[in-house]
């Protein structure tokens, strides 16, 4: 039995699609039969321009084979993620050409993983499961100007309604997606299967708290992408301002909005924001350590009210306060999943200085959203469930 697996990002590469693949392909190499092969095929490191790991480009052991794509070199905005994906899809299509598959399994952030993997899955007559992280179609009309948003949508439209239409299982990772796939597509079976923790938070979790900083303020940090989703250069230079005698702000990540944030930052002559290169996670998590709280916003557009991004689940982990700008799911599923959170608007400021206000500055752990969301857990449920689509028994008698 053959099973091809496609993520665009794999670790080292720094992304919530990277991690997700890989506890979800370790658990399918733990519990998968003898005589079952699997073939991932990916991208070398490229999520960020300021992170580069080296890796290499094929590593085979029996029953388990990782191709990685280098890609040419690009820059984060829309022309060159379209370019990179591009050169991804036709060495996918190349690597395919003469192989056959039992299953095709798809992560997707963005919708054309899920069509590239739709074509193969038709063309080699295999079952299709489908990961979906996000909504492309719902995304474009937010974040495109309206006449080009307007264009794009209905031929995007048309795509993500081919690909869906021919999985045989559909996952999303957010229940705020529901409505949307249900609107559209009637009953299809879904399964909903989310992010989770990892297991380098759980361990952790309890650190102790951190100390305070020498002139009494909050070590404020966020680490993500730095794009228009996220909208930091519109909310992060005046909540700063606001805050500049009470908190020091301190920014993970990179992505194509970083020069927008410090060009807004430097305007404000702002003195407590510091912005530092995306760094791996053993440093990842002594930055989250040493923070007092952990800030998570999204921008105020309605594609962004269904989605559950992936940060909540570490910063929840780790025991620190939550201080979050999200609407929609993400807001209702901090309300009701994580103690000693604050929650504002999207962008109002005012609102997110009385959310701080709101906040409890000590570290409080929470084992049972631990449990609840452990990675290995989700993904060895996952991981049963694309088996049982491919035919196959699993090799353990664990159950979901």
């Amino acid at each position: 039995m053959r099973l091809l697996f496609l993520s665009f990002y794999y670790p080292p590469d720094l992304s919530a699609g990277s991690f997700r693949a890989a506890a979800l392909t370790g658990a399918l190499r733990e519990r998968a039969p003898p005589g079952t092969h699997i073939e991932v095929v990916t991208t070398v490191p490229n999520r960020y321009r300021t992170f580069t790991r080296a890796a290499p480009l094929l590593e085979q052991q029996p029953g388990w084979e990782l191709k990685r794509v280098p890609l040419p070199s690009h820059r984060s905005d829309m022309r060159g993620q379209v370019l990179a994906y591009r050169h991804y899809a036709r060495a996918v299509l190349s690597h395919v050409r003469d192989r056959s598959y039992d299953l095709v399994f798809v992560t997707s952030g963005r919708l054309m993983s899920a069509v590239l993997g739709a074509w193969i899955a038709q063309r080699k007559r295999a079952r299709l499961y489908l990961d979906i992280r996000d909504i492309f179609v719902d995304t474009i009309k937010d974040v495109l100007p309206a006449p080009a948003a307007w264009c794009a949508r209905g031929s995007f439209s048309l795509l993500e309604s081919w690909a869906v239409r021919r999985a045989d299982r559909l996952n999303l990772v957010s229940p705020g997606f529901a409505d949307y796939f249900r609107a559209r597509y009637g009953d299809l079976p879904l399964s909903w299967f989310t992010n989770g923790v990892d297991t380098e938070f759980i361990a952790a979790a309890g650190a102790g708290a951190a100390p305070p900083e020498p002139d009494g303020r909050a070590r404020i940090v966020y680490a993500g992408n730095i794009g228009e989703g996220q909208a930091l250069h519109r909310v992060l230079p005046p909540l700063a301002a606001a805050l500049r005698d009470r908190a020091r702000f301190i920014v993970i990540g990179d992505g194509g909005r970083r020069a927008a944030l410090e060009a807004q930052l430097a305007a404000c002559n702002s003195d407590n924001v510091e912005i530092r290169d995306p760094m791996p996670r053993s440093a990842l998590l002594e930055a989250y350590r040493s923070a007092h709280v952990l800030f998570l916003h999204l921008g105020a557009v309605p594609a962004f009210e269904k989605v559950l991004p992936s940060k909540l689940f570490e910063y929840a982990a780790l025991g620190k306060p939550v201080f979050a700008g999200v609407a929609g799911y993400a807001a209702r599923f901090v309300s009701e999943e994580i103690e000693n959170s604050a929650l504002f608007a999207p962008g109002d400021v005012a609102g997110a200085v009385a959310a701080f206000d709101r906040l409890e500055l000590t570290d409080r752990p929470r084992p049972d959203f631990v449990a609840k969301y452990a990675r290995t857990r989700i993904a060895s449920a996952m991981a049963d469930e694309i088996l049982a689509l491919a035919g196959l028994p699993r090799a353990t008698g664990v159950r979901r």
